[in-house]
């Protein structure tokens, strides 16, 4: 009788073993999966913006905002010009008016492809309403560098943590 039980327990054991190690390797790539959104969720300030001039020269320019996160999936990005400074003509989207640009929606991440997509569902411009915006991440340091999917963009804007 001993026997028997001591052989039903190592099958049980050989059986339950395995299972543990393939809940527990699930277990850490779940989180590795939802990590970068994670860290996207919370409120962020403008650190700099670099744009690409008429001249073809990439330069960084003075603006000021604050670009936001939720847990729930929810985003919105406020980005405002000095006072007398125009928006950058040279971009062939138009985000802003009058120095202002300001836009909300939805986001989701891609990992793989290293992008976040906003999803607009309202802005002070009203042609991006509807519009897909995906960027380009990167986080260097503390700060989380976008860059425009579009290749006809040339502009990098950098956030960090409040």
């Amino acid at each position: 009788m001993r026997k028997m039980l001591c052989w039903i327990a190592a099958v049980l054991l050989a059986i339950a073993v395995p299972s543990v190690a393939g809940a527990q390797s699930s277990m850490n790539t779940a989180p590795d999966k939802a990590a970068m959104r994670d860290k996207l969720i919370g409120a962020w300030r403008l650190a700099w913006l670099e744009e690409q001039g008429t001249d073809g020269k990439t330069a960084r320019v003075e603006r000021t905002g604050t670009l936001l996160y939720t847990p729930d999936g929810h985003m919105s990005v406020q980005i405002m010009a000095p006072k007398g400074q125009a928006d950058a003509p040279s971009n062939p989207v138009q985000y802003g008016e009058g120095g202002y640009e300001a836009y909300f929606g939805t986001f989701e991440v891609n990992e793989e492809a290293k992008t976040v997509t906003h999803h607009v569902q309202g802005a002070l411009v009203r042609s991006l309403i509807g519009k897909d915006l995906t960027r380009m991440y990167r986080m260097s340091g503390n700060q989380l560098v976008l860059t425009s999917s579009r290749p006809d963009e040339h502009w990098t804007i950098a956030w960090e943590h409040y």
